[in-house]
């Protein structure tokens, strides 16, 4: 570790805001499963595979702020 290492809060802010987010997300997915399982098998899976992967989409950038301090 280095001599200047000081700690930040983004990394304990940035993991609760991403818990929570997650958190939301998922009620939301859940929310819409009554719909989706009326659908047939194929486009559930379809769906279930875009909606648990759609998620990943912004986690880099996240990441990255919550290590640097930039978004990108």
């Amino acid at each position: 570790m280095k001599d200047d290492y000081k700690p930040t809060w983004r990394k304990p802010i940035g993991i609760l805001g991403l818990v929570l987010a997650l958190m939301i997300y998922a009620l939301g997915v859940a929310a819409l499963s009554g719909v989706i399982g009326q659908w047939h098998v194929l486009l559930q899976t379809l769906a279930y595979i875009v909606l648990g992967t759609i998620w990943l989409l912004p986690l880099r950038r996240f990441l990255i702020w919550m290590e640097t301090g930039h978004w990108g």
